[in-house]
């Protein structure tokens, strides 16, 4: 089978990209998870991040955004020495931050899916590349969705992070033409 060409490095990131990369995700908590997922990951390989995913569940319970927000400094101090995440003070105090940021936008929106979405028109976005290299670091849309979840107070979620959470969470289907998932999503997109 061929696949998209960053899959082909670990049998971790070949079992991601085969089953969950790219697939719309529309409920609240694994759309918070793959937004701190992806902050975390600035600065470092994805195969890092997939590899101590199991890690950050535990840690962050399970990406409960009410007890993330709710996070003491004692909990901080347990998550920095904590190896199974990213021992990183900036990227964990984002974290709670983002969880309090994201209460208020589900606040606001009924849900942060709906918000989220907002930036697709609410359909995902059919791309055909032909090379990995054709595939963008961000687009106006990742801009725009940058722009406003800063200016609401989110952290860790420039304009490349945004743009490799769309593709994660399906807001965009970037599997290269020749890859065996890049028509199962078209088609999962459009029945």
């Amino acid at each position: 089978m061929k696949r998209c060409e960053w899959a082909l490095a670990t049998p971790l990131e070949q079992k991601y990209h085969d089953r969950e990369w790219g697939v719309p995700i529309h409920d609240d908590r694994l759309l918070f998870e793959f937004l701190i997922l992806e902050g975390a990951q600035a600065g470092l390989s994805w195969s890092t991040i997939l590899k101590k995913r199991n890690g950050y569940r535990k840690a962050f319970d399970n990406f409960d955004s009410e007890k993330i927000a709710r996070y003491s400094k004692k909990k901080v101090a347990a998550l920095l020495s904590n190896p199974q995440i990213i021992r990183n003070r900036l990227k964990v105090n984002a974290a709670i931050t983002n969880a309090r940021v994201f209460l208020d936008i589900q606040a606001a929106f009924g849900s942060f899916d709906t918000y989220i979405w907002q930036f697709v028109d609410g359909s995902p976005i059919q791309n055909s590349w032909k090379k990995m290299a054709q595939i963008p670091p961000h687009t106006s849309k990742s801009d725009a969705m940058s722009k406003d979840l800063k200016n609401r107070g989110f952290k860790f979620v420039g304009a490349t992070i945004c743009y490799a959470f769309m593709q994660a969470v399906g807001m965009v289907n970037d599997h290269t033409v020749d890859c065996f998932r890049y028509n199962e999503i078209k088609h999962f997109l459009n029945p």
